[in-house]
């Protein structure tokens, strides 16, 4: 069976590198963003489509939500459509317009639900996983530590899209570890702010979670 096609919806960093990455492993990739022209270049040096959100959206089989927190819930809205039935890889942070305190990101979540319940409301047909979130975009691909394999947390709400996900997780590099369904998705995301506080206040960005079973 032929990999699946996938969109990268975002123009940043993290879009940027998944895109190339998942393009790295075989995967047919598109990028689709708001303004397809500012990433001619990007488009030119690696050969990646960047197409419209809404017709990049469209064509790709599994989607990577891979923008900003605070324009993610616009940005469902606005591919509603293009979203239902298909699986939703959802990268995106709580993360608000506001400083770190103590080195604790700011979010503009509460804990009691987490930005991908709120995606996952505002589109309710699209099978919504997140993934992708507590790791910086330097290590999403490939990642190599000296204690093995990292573990990806995943949570949503329909175990088949899961699957298809920690498959994709497998040929990136990753263990992956099935948390539940929406709700764990807060603290997955949680797991943002955990990974960055070393960052923040020792200038250590090089790591990542691992799980230990008995």
């Amino acid at each position: 069976m032929p990999p699946s096609r996938i969109t990268v919806i975002g123009s940043g960093p993290v879009a940027q590198i998944l895109a190339k990455g998942l393009q790295k492993h075989g995967y047919p990739v598109q990028l689709g963003t708001r303004d397809p022209g500012q990433l001619a270049a990007f488009a030119s040096a690696t050969g990646i489509a960047v197409k419209d959100s809404q017709s990049a959206a469209r064509q790709g089989e599994i989607i990577l939500l891979a923008v900003k927190g605070l324009a993610a819930e616009g940005v469902v809205r606005g591919l509603k459509a293009e979203l239902t039935g298909k699986v939703v890889m959802d990268a995106t942070n709580p993360i608000a317009d506001a400083p770190p305190v103590d080195g604790v990101l700011t979010y503009f979540t509460d804990g009691t639900q987490s930005l991908m319940e709120r995606l996952q409301t505002l589109a309710p047909e699209a099978r919504f996983v997140k993934a992708f979130n507590s790791v910086g975009n330097a290590f999403m691909v490939d990642p190599t530590f000296p204690g093995g394999r990292p573990t990806m947390f995943i949570a949503g709400n329909d175990p088949e899209a899961k699957a298809a996900v920690a498959h994709l997780l497998d040929t990136l590099g990753w263990d992956s570890e099935d948390m539940g369904r929406a709700a764990s998705a807060r603290p997955i995301e949680a797991l943002c702010q955990l990974w960055c506080a070393p960052g923040f206040l020792r200038n250590q960005w090089a790591h990542a979670f691992k799980l230990l079973k008995m």
